[in-house]
This record gives structure tokens, C-alpha cells and sequence, in this order.
């Protein structure tokens, strides 16, 4: 049974993917049907093992594959926090993709993809050592290149080329590194951090060298600046791909597979020990900066909240670079925080776009009284990322900020109180744009593409997600201190992983 949970979690998506792809293209009804029962069977799964963890069950599944070398799932707190995000998310996203593309052609392909995507990210949060998740790390880019030049056009399809450019050869570089540190230290399952440290101290300036070679191949995913080209240029796929490549799937596989290599391949105190947590801090403050700056320039909705995504994403490398309980709590709830925040800002921006065939932001005057639900969940997004309490980017903030207290760093609060105003000033225009400017609906022009009234403002497949993950932000930034909300289960996951000097 340890064995049989993790492996259904994979399979629920990899047999939906196989079997969606030999389903006719007019089986709308199937389809849609096998989406939403896989998505529904691997949130429970999830909920399963995490209670089962808590009660401490051991979830393993483990098999060589050469000679020193093993193909290794094992569930521990830390990746079951990735894969419950990812799960929550994934429901969310399926309905939102199935309403959104209701009318599109491919859907076969698509959908295909999409369940290998998934499947992918609950491979990386499931992987018990370095090679398993590089296995689902290059499956992740491979399987979201297709979606990203979905449209077929020319801007699609030159953006999905860039992307590969720039995952594959993150993937090539991960590879070399994790290939010399199996060579150095031999296969390592996650968590065993203590062989590194064990090794003879003139192999430190090596274990610095292939530390960055990793950083490397997982910042290109993270959108870390210089490595962050693909991610705005991405924006051309469709909405339902906007949010996983955000919120869901590749950016935070990037992040999720820095804190495994600080966590669970080097170890924080080791790590520390070797001096380059200050380096991490560093990169994350500057494009946390970068990318707010970039983002105020943009007159695109999607391309800035694209350049918001770099910034965002980057407090959950500058939580692991603080060196303190704090901060590791801190990355691992804004895991969980940014997901639902970035994933009901891009369902909105869909809805605009779908709804109005809105693209800029200089279109979205007075869209608040056309489209009064999505406007209000795009300003529970907005202002959760620009820290507003009651919110749940208030509370990752304001645990950031404390820990740099608490890692005697404080001029990483500066930087954090840089990145609010900034968040401030691209995201509070358009909520003044949304409710107190007028627009066309006073009779003045039109809107760019307006779809025939219906009874709701949208589609209830387009509305009904948005709603929930701004109320599910809203809620889990309220309730912080309850049990099982992201904060008290990323505190959960510090207080039995971290540790001290």
C-alpha cells in the first residue's frame, strides 16, 4: 500500500493522458468527463497521504535503474506541499481550460498534454533523489512545449521555441552538474544531506562550483534574472497555460527544485557553512527589483503580470537564502501563496479577453461594472501581491521581513518595502481603471471584441475558478493561524526539516 499511493497519484494523470489522446476529437463529453474525475481523484489522493504522513506512514516506491543509480518516489512533508498546491490548482485550472477552450480546435492535443504536464509536477514533488526529478523535470518541458505554441501561429510558435531553447538547456546543464555529483558523492536520496558535509574539505571548492551549476539549470525555470527571457515572451499561449506555467507547474518546479537542492541535496547548514546562501539572496533581491521595474513599463495585462511572476516567485529563493526558520517558512507558504494569487489574476485576465477581447491595459476603463465578479477577484489578486492584509501576500511579506530580522539582514527589508510600492504602482492603475474610470458602457467607443450578453458576465466555467482561488487567498491569509492553512503547514514542514548550525 506505501507503495501503491504515490504510484495511482502519478498514474491518475499519465492512463488520462493515454487515454486522451486515442479519444476522437468530438468526444467533448468524455474528455471533459475523464479531466475533471483524474483532477478529483488525485486531489484526494493527496489529502490521503497527507493525513497518512501525519500519522506517520511511510508513501516509498524505489527501483534501480544502472548500477548505482535508482529511480526513487517517496512522499515527505516538503514535496507533499508541491504536490497539494499543484493538485488544488490543477482542479481549478482543468475547469477554467475546459470552459476557455470550449470552442477551440486541437483539443485532443491539448488536453493530452495538459495531463502529462500535470503528472510531470507531481513527479518532481514526489522525486526521492536528484535523477528521478531531473526525469520529471525535462517530461515538464516537454510536455508544456506543445501547449505554448498551441495557437500555431508565428508569435506561438517562436515563443514555444525560445522556451525550449531555454529549458532544455537548463535541463542539459542540471544534468552535468547532478552527473558530477553523483560522481563526487554517489546516488543520494533526498534528505541525506550529511554525506556532502562528511566529504573531505578540499572537495569545498568543487561542492561551490556544481552548488551554482544546479542553481543554474533550476533558475532558468524559476525565471531568475538573467535567465528569466522565456517567461514573458510565453504569454502568447493561451490563458489556462499562462496560469500553469505561473502558478502551478514551471516556475515553481524551478523554485521547488532550489529549495530541494538547498534542503535536502546540501543542506541549509552546510549550505551556510559553504557561503553561498548570501549569493541566493542577492540574485532573488535583484529580480524581485528587476522585475517590478520591468513590470511597471509593460502596457500588456499579461505580459505584466508575466514580469510579475519573475519578481514574485523570487521571494521564495530569498526565504531560502535568509538563513532562519523564519525565512524557510516564509518560501515555503509564498509556494502555496503565490500559486492561488498569480492563478486567479491569469483566469481574470482570460476572462477579459475572452469575454471583450481586452489585451492592453489602457482597454480595461470601467470594466468593473461589465464584469463585476472577475474585476473583483483580479483586485483580491492585485492587492494580495502588493501585500495588503488581510491577504496571504501580507502575510508572506511580513514573515520575509521578519526573518531577515532574524538573519541580521536588514537591508532585505528595504528591498521588500521597494517591491510593495513598486507592486503598488503597475497594479493599483489598473484597479482604478477597473472601477473608476468610465468606459464604453456609458456609450463611448466599444469594447475590442464584446461577446453577446449572457446571464452570467462570463461563462460559469471561466467565472467560477477565478472566484474561488480569490476567495481561497483571502481565506488562507484571514485564517493564518489555523491548522492546516499554508502557514502553519509550511511552519509544520520547517520545524521537522530545518535545521540549525
Amino acid at each position: 500500500m506505501s507503495a501503491l499511493v504515490p504510484l495511482a497519484t502519478l498514474a491518475s494523470s499519465l492512463l488520462t493522458a493515454a487515454v486522451i489522446f486515442v479519444l476522437p476529437e468530438a468526444a467533448v463529453r468524455t474528455r471533459t468527463v475523464l479531466n475533471l474525475a483524474a483532477a478529483l481523484v488525485k486531489l484526494v489522493l493527496v489529502i490521503w497521504m497527507a493525513r497518512g504522513l501525519t500519522a506517520g506512514a511511510v508513501y516509498a516506491v524505489e527501483f534501480p535503474v544502472v548500477e548505482g543509480l535508482r529511480f526513487v518516489l517517496r512522499v515527505d512533508a516538503l514535496g507533499l506541499t508541491f504536490a497539494a498546491l499543484s493538485s488544488l490548482l490543477w482542479l481549478f485550472t482543468t475547469i477554467y481550460a475546459i470552459g476557455y477552450l470550449e470552442d477551440s480546435p486541437n483539443r485532443r492535443r491539448f488536453f493530452g498534454f495538459f495531463s502529462l504536464c500535470v503528472a510531470s509536477t507531481i513527479g518532481i514533488s514526489l522525486a526521492g533523489n536528484l535523477f528521478t526529478l531531473l526525469v520529471f523535470y525535462e517530461l515538464l518541458t516537454l510536455s508544456t512545449y506543445p501547449m505554448v505554441a498551441h495557437r500555431g501561429t508565428p508569435q506561438a510558435l517562436a515563443a514555444a521555441t525560445v522556451y525550449l531553447r531555454y529549458t532544455l538547456s537548463a535541463g542539459l546543464v542540471l544534468m552535468i552538474g547532478m552527473v558530477a555529483l553523483h560522481a563526487l558523492a554517489g546516488d543520494q536520496g533526498f534528505g541525506q544531506h550529511e554525506r556532502l558535509a562528511a566529504l573531505d574539505p578540499s572537495h569545498h571548492g568543487l561542492l561551490i562550483g556544481l552548488f551554482w551549476v544546479l542553481i543554474l539549470g533550476f533558475g532558468v525555470k524559476a525565471a531568475l534574472v538573467p535567465l528569466h527571457g522565456w517567461l514573458p515572451r510565453a504569454m502568447v499561449a493561451p490563458a489556462p497555460v499562462s496560469a500553469l506555467l505561473h502558478a502551478v507547474a514551471v516556475v515553481k518546479a524551478g523554485a521547488f527544485g532550489i529549495v530541494r537542492l538547498v534542503y535536502d541535496v546540501y543542506g541549509i547548514g552546510f549550505s551556510a557553512a559553504l557561503g553561498v546562501l548570501d549569493g541566493l539572496v542577492v540574485i532573488a533581491a535583484v529580480t524581485i527589483v528587476y522585475g517590478s521595474l520591468r513590470a511597471l513599463t509593460q502596457q500588456e495585462l499579461k505580459p505584466r503580470l508575466a514580469f510579475s511572476t519573475v519578481s514574485q516567485v523570487s521571494y521564495i529563493v530569498l526565504g531560502i537564502g535568509l538563513f532562519g526558520p523564519l525565512g524557510t517558512i516564509a518560501a515555503l507558504a509564498h509556494l502555496l501563496h503565490q500559486g492561488l494569487m498569480k492563478v486567479t489574476l491569469f483566469f481574470c485576465a482570460g476572462n477579459y479577453a475572452e469575454e471583450l477581447g481586452i489585451h492592453r491595459i489602457d482597454e480595461l476603463d470601467g470594466v468593473g461594472r461589465r464584469m463585476p465578479l472577475s474585476s473583483l477577484a483580479f483586485t483580491v489578486g492585485a492587492l494580495g501581491m502588493i501585500g495588503m492584509p488581510p491577504l496571504v501576500g501580507f502575510i508572506t511579506k511580513w514573515t520575509l521581513g521578519m526573518g531577515a530580522v532574524q538573519a541580521d539582514m536588514p537591508w532585505v527589508i528595504a528591498v521588500l518595502v521597494a517591491s510593495t510600492l513598486l507592486n503598488a504602482a503597475y497594479f493599483l492603475p489598473i484597479v482604478n481603471r477597473l472601477w473608476f474610470r468610465r468606459g464604453p458602457a456609458h456609450g463611448v467607443g466599444s469594447w475590442p471584441a464584446e461577446r453577446a450578453p449572457s446571464r452570467l458576465e462570463t461563462s460559469a466555467w471561466l467565472l467560477l475558478p477565478a472566484l474561488a482561488t480569490a476567495l481561497l487567498s483571502l481565506v488562507a491569509g484571514m485564517l493564518a493561524g489555523l491548522p492546516f492553512s499554508p502557514l502553519q503547514w509550511a511552519t509544520r514542514v520547517a520545524n521537522q526539516s530545518y535545521l540549525a548550525p
